[in-house]
Formats: structure tokens, sequence, C-alpha cells
């Protein structure tokens, strides 16, 4: 067990980084992985860390990259970008020895792809990596029109390729911090998860780890003609063009601001954008035919995650986060809206209403919602999964949050505070009360377990998901293992097909 007055010291490819050790875990902040993403290297893929001579104090972490603020997961806000060296990552290990050969967690952050950080304190762990048995990275990477705008004269997918340059820094140093790089898991909550649902159909990843956990995956993947005139959208608010020539000169954090003003209009777009329109946030992976060439979906089927162990599922009640200040408002207009732009065909509304009976207004808009940006998506990666013949586990997050007096179910990003065990970090106060309750505590401890489990080996500790079965674990007070439970909405889904979004207007060309 490692001693709490001891500074250990790591060599990495770089050069040496010294961290410190907190409750017998040793963490390493603030570590380039590239260089930072400014100047001549605005707008341009990841360039490697430049080395440094002697030891580099590795106690605090590296800046956030420019921050949206219109979402926010606390009451403080996003936090403010405090320098330049953006692309970082974190280690957290409990034994930093190269005999150690420890599974390895990689963890990518959500936020809508506008907001969030690797050093966000719901994302410590010295839990994980504790009572796991693991060693522990997170990272930051370029976010808003930084990291996924689609702009003339720069590389696609920026936020992509710099996830993927963390995980070739794992591969070549993590060793040193007692890391396997030949038992890597990558793991993600929304963004994140869609971050690496892209990241199993990016060729470029290929090889950079061995497992896959992909928690509430986003299904809002642009193709090049809607993400060129989202980037038009942005670009425009400044009075300038979406290429790299008009937008290097645009201060970064206020560039980031002005993302907010689109994201505050998508409802108001949605003759243009679509469905799009529906999501949270203007920015996310584009399917561009070079860093990442079709959709995760079309990928897996065709057999690219063969070689690769997904573990993948939702919470129950998805969009109620999103809706949280509408909940027992929501009438028959907005329901009537959601379900004629989202509900899958054949059948559309009237099959989606069919299938709900007695369902309110409000509960068909939250159930379609749900279904649209994380359920259906999560649950048919697993599907394609299993087409292409690769392995499967799916769970499904039950358990009822008292945030709002219980209103909010099993909301969105309840799962990020269970697999870390950050209680008293936002946004787990709202979600879990202060202090949360000792179930809570308990069901916890099973997700890290479980989680841990499957970076260790594979085998999260349930069956496989494989049709017609359909073996999903429910994780709540009592967990049990059922046949997929939302079997309403599965087969409302089952033949759509999630791939990169169109530009409305375009498809309603090809459709005339």
């Amino acid at each position: 067990m490692l001693d709490e007055n001891t500074a250990p010291e790591v060599r990495t490819a770089n050069g040496r980084v010294r961290g410190r050790v907190r409750d017998h875990v040793a963490t390493f902040r603030g570590i380039p992985y590239a260089q930072p993403p400014t100047g001549r290297l605005r707008f341009a893929a990841p360039a490697p860390a430049s080395p440094w001579d002697g030891v580099r104090e590795a106690a605090e972490f590296g800046s956030p990259a420019p921050q949206a603020q219109i979402m926010s997961p606390g009451p403080a806000g996003n936090p403010e970008t405090t320098g330049d060296d953006w692309l970082t990552v974190n280690v957290w290990t409990p034994q930093p020895d190269s005999a150690a050969r420890l599974p390895v967690m990689v963890w990518i952050h959500g936020g809508g792809w506008m907001f969030g950080h690797g050093g966000d304190p719901a994302y410590d762990g010295t839990l994980l990596a504790r009572e796991g048995g693991v060693v522990l990275v997170t990272c930051n990477y370029r976010l808003g029109m930084e990291g996924w705008a689609l702009l003339e004269g720069a590389p696609a997918n920026r936020g992509l390729l710099d996830q993927i340059a963390a995980l070739e820094w794992v591969r070549e140093n993590i060793s040193g911090f007692g890391g396997d790089p030949h038992k890597v898991t990558v793991f993600g909550q929304s963004a994140g998860a869609g971050s690496v649902a892209a990241l199993l159909a990016a060729p470029r990843a290929r090889g950079l780890f061995r497992r896959a956990i992909a928690e509430s995956v986003t299904g809002s993947l642009l193709s090049p003609e809607l993400a060129a005139d989202i980037s038009g959208a942005v670009a425009a608010e400044l009075g300038l063009r979406p290429i790299v020539t008009d937008l290097a000169a645009v201060d970064p954090e206020f560039l980031a601001r002005t993302g907010d003003l689109v994201a505050a209009s998508l409802p108001e777009r949605a003759e243009r954008w679509g469905a799009f329109a529906y999501s949270p946030s203007p920015y996310s992976p584009v399917v561009d035919g070079a860093v990442l060439p079709r959709s995760p979906w079309e990928a897996l089927a065709a057999g690219a995650g063969r070689d690769i162990e997904l573990l993948t599922g939702h919470t129950r009640d998805e969009f109620r986060t999103f809706a949280a200040a509408r909940l027992g408002s929501i009438g028959d207009d907005e329901a009537d809206t959601a379900l004629s732009a989202l509900a899958p065909e054949p059948g559309g509304a009237p099959a989606f209403r069919a299938a709900y009976p007695g369902a309110t207004a409000e509960e068909l808009y939250l159930t379609v919602t749900s279904d649209w940006l994380f359920r259906m998506p999560s649950l048919h990666l697993a599907e394609c999964q299993s087409a292409g013949g690769g392995a499967a586990y799916v769970y499904e997050l039950t358990w009822r949050s008292p945030g709002m007096g219980g209103a909010l179910g099993a909301p969105h990003i309840l799962d990020t505070p269970l697999v870390f065990g950050t209680f008293t970090a936002d946004p787990a106060p709202f979600l879990f009360g202060d202090p949360p309750s000792p179930r809570a505590r308990t069901l916890s401890e099973l997700v890290r377990a479980r989680w841990a489990a499957f970076a260790r080996g594979g085998d999260p500790g349930w069956p496989e998901y494989v049709p017609p079965r359909r073996v999903t674990q429910i994780l709540d007070n009592d967990p049990v293992v059922v046949a997929y439970p939302e079997d309403a909405s599965r087969r409302l889904w089952e033949r759509h097909r999630f791939d990169q979004l169109p530009l409305a207007s375009i498809w309603q060309q090809v459709s005339d």
C-alpha cells in the first residue's frame, strides 16, 4: 500500500513526472499528451507533446478547454480556461510499478461536446482505482467549434483525433504507471459514450483499446452537409465564414460562448436541421469519410468490433434531465411535435401512440425523446455488435433518484456518480441527496465492481446480449437479469437505422 508521504516519480516518453499520494492511490495530473492547440496548431490535428528536462510536477490538472455555459451540471457553471495547455491526461494508480500490469480504464467525459474536462471532481478516479485494482486515466479534448465544427482548412473531428492521441499516449506510457497497455478499456457517458462509439468505428483507433463501455450513447451523428450548415450558423453569429482563416483570430473562449447562442435556438431550426434540433447541443462527430468513414452502428454490424468486448446501456428515464424544469407542464402540442419529428417509421406517431396506450402527453414526449437521443442508439449499438460477431453486454439503470421528490425517475447522468462514487461533486447532491442513502452507496459499489470486472476480463457478471433472448442487467436496489425491459420501444425502433443525420432541406428535396 502506498505511503501517503511519498511523491512517486514515473518516466514517460517526454520526461519524468512527479505525482502525489492520497488515500493510498498515486495521482499524476496535467500531463501533456499533445502540444497546446493554439497559434499555428489551432484547428489542426493534435501534434506530439514536447519533451522536458528534469522532473515535471504533476500536482495540478491542466486547463479545461474553452467551455460553453448554456449547459452546466452544477450551479457554479462551467470552469474558466486558465491557460492554453488543454490537451492533458490525469492518471490514478494504486501501484505505480511497471511490473504491476493492471487493467487500464480511460474515461472520455461527456458534456454535449460543449463542456467538461478530465479534472472535474465528479471524475475523481481514487475509488475506482483503489477498489477496482485498475489504472484510471481521464483526459481533456477540444470542445465546441475548436474540436467538432466542420471548417474549411481544418481536419474534421479534431476532438476525436485528440481522444485518439490520448489513447496513443496511454499505449506508449501507461506501463510505467502500473498499467497493461494490452488491457485498455475506453469508457464514457453521453457525449463521452458517443465518442466511444465513434472510436469503435475510427480506423486510427484500432488496436488502442481492448474493451469499451458506452453509457447512454448519443445517436446524433452528423452528415457533412448538416455539419457544415451548423458551423456556418455559429460563424454567422460573428459575421464570419466557417473557415480557419476567418476564425483563427477569434478568442477561443469567446468562440465557445458563440456556440451557446446557436444551442439556445436549436428548437427554432427544426425545419432546416430536422431531428437534430431536438438534441441539446449543436455539436457532434461528423461522418466525414476519413477520420470517421461510417457510423458506429454500420461499422459494428460489419464486424469492426468483433475483437472488442462492448458493455453498453442507458438509464430508464433519460430525457427527464433535460426536461426537468418543465415536468408536469408538457402538453399535447409538445408531444405531437416531438412524435411527428422523432417517431420511427413505419407507423410514425400513430404507431408510437398505439404502443403506449393510456400514456399521457408528457409520458409520450419523454419516451420518444429518450428513445431517439439515448436509449435506442445504445440498444442498437449492442444489436449491431452482436450481429457483427462481437460480444455485447447490456444494462438498464432503473434506480429512482430522490431529486425533485422522485419526479426525475432514473435520469440521464445518474450513472456517473455511481461509477466513480463521487457523491459530493455536482451533480450528485441533486440526484442522490446530501448525504446519499446507504442503498445508493451499495449500488455504487456494485456498479464499480462490475465495471472493473469487465475491464479485467471482459465479463461484467451477467450473460451476453444475444437476440432473441436479449439478456439485460437491471441496475437497482435489487439487481436482476431479465429480457430487455423496454420491449415496446425496441419493437418500434427495430427497423430504424441510426446513421448520419441529413440536412433537412436536402432530405426534403430528395423526398420530393
